[in-house]
């Protein structure tokens, strides 16, 4: 595992908990460690993906009678890990050190989340997720050859859109970004009133502006709310830290507006977004996010950016930054 002990104890997220109510077992690569969830009942249960007879994947294995049983030799553990029953030796008891090492897991935003450490943070909130008047569109996943925190400061830039979402995102004839305001507190990094030009923000087909609030919660979760005359869009980032420059990107666009468009389209719009993302991400030098701000140069419609990269230099996070 990347010794990175902002992220060791921090919330990751692993996979829609769907995926897991579709398998029962589930296999993930989250900094560098390969780890199986499984769930017995309401439980939600994150191991090391290793059994420690011959270092096979847990994760293929199966649950018998509210125990992970091991692909090969069947050995299989309990709900705290420990190895119960060795089907080729039935009489023998499993040795002590037969306990397979364990990790918290919780489910929120209908995503599992594991922390390897000692949690230091409680969840973020999200305002629109208790609001009965905002649809729910889970996104993703998005596979990025590239570090978290580029992923993460990817999605905090609006200056790009006109470049590489014109004609969705923005127009190349109205790129400007006026001021706009951020703060850096205890909750994390907050940018207010950005306002973008944008050719059909809300599905009529009229060009206006439109006010984004950007917000970053913890180093792998930012969100934004995007609102014109009425409609609101907010949508939540979730990266999964996979290994240095490997991350995958969920989201959960809520939106208060288009009920009567189709899921899949929706989803298929910011499917095309993400896509248009991708290489662009993937593309920038170095790999890993400069945190020295004499690395590169920057502007104003840059606040954002400057300030996440200030953040999370002052919090001691490593991974994926240099």
């Amino acid at each position: 595992m990347i010794n990175d002990s902002v992220l060791v104890n921090d919330w990751l997220p692993v996979a829609p908990a769907t995926h897991l109510d579709k398998t029962g077992v589930l296999g993930a690569r989250v900094l560098g460690e390969d780890i199986v969830i499984w769930r017995k009942g309401d439980q939600v249960l994150a191991w090391q993906d290793l059994c420690l007879h011959r270092g096979t994947k847990l994760s293929l294995g199966e649950i018998v009678e509210g125990a992970l049983m091991c692909p090969y030799h069947g050995w299989t553990y309990d709900t705290e890990g420990k190895c119960i029953q060795m089907p080729a030796h039935p009489e023998q008891t499993p040795s002590p050190r037969a306990v397979v090492k364990t990790y918290r897991a919780q489910i929120h935003f209908d995503y599992v989340w594991v922390c390897f450490g000692e949690p230091q943070h409680e969840m973020p909130h999200f305002p629109e997720w208790d609001d009965e008047r905002f649809r729910r569109i889970p996104c993703g996943p998005y596979e990025f050859r590239a570090s978290a925190p580029r992923v993460i400061e990817n999605f905090l830039d609006v200056a790009h859109f006109p470049f590489v979402h014109e004609n969705s995102l923005g127009t190349r004839e109205r790129p400007e970004i006026p001021e706009y305001e951020v703060t850096t507190d205890g909750n994390g990094v907050t940018a207010n009133n950005i306002t973008v030009f944008q050719p059909n923000p809300d599905g009529t087909g009229v060009g206006k502006e439109v006010t984004y609030t950007y917000k970053v919660f913890r180093p792998m979760i930012a969100y934004f709310t995007k609102a014109s005359a009425g409609p609101q869009l907010a949508i939540m980032l979730m990266v999964t830290p996979v290994d240095e420059v490997h991350s995958l990107a969920w989201m959960q666009m809520l939106m208060n507006h288009s009920y009567d468009v189709p899921e899949a389209e929706l989803r298929g719009f910011q499917d095309r977004v993400t896509g248009e993302d991708i290489p662009i991400v993937e593309s920038q030098r170095p790999e890993l996010l400069p945190l020295d701000l004499q690395a590169e140069l920057h502007l104003r419609s840059d606040r954002t950016a400057i300030a996440y990269r200030k953040w999370l230099n002052e919090l001691g996070l490593s991974f994926g930054t240099q």
